[in-house]
């Protein structure tokens, strides 16, 4: 059965960053996709993600409202609300 896709709500795209909102309905996902810059993450809410990863892996993790964390580019996902609630985040992308 297919998830349903999140919202993604571009909210600033200019020279140096494009910052993106995310909401997930309860299991909703973002698909597959491949980080084309170094980017941060910070949660508006609680968010209990499940990461699909490369190869079959999978893992969950909780990202707790007002935290952030930052990756580099190359990160390969597909991330799904694993959580009863909405989950939504700020994605910071560094160009």
């Amino acid at each position: 059965m297919a998830r349903p896709a999140c919202t993604a709500t571009q909210m600033v795209d200019d020279a140096r960053v494009r910052v993106t909102r995310f909401d997930f309905a309860p299991g909703a996902e973002t698909g597959w996709h491949r980080h084309g810059m170094d980017y941060v993450i910070t949660a508006l809410t609680d968010c209990h993600m499940l990461l699909e990863e490369p190869g079959g892996g999978a893992r969950r993790v909780l990202v707790p409202a007002g935290t952030a964390y930052v990756r580099a580019e190359g990160v390969e996902h597909n991330v799904v609300n694993d959580g009863d609630a909405v989950m939504s985040f700020v994605e910071v992308e560094l160009k």
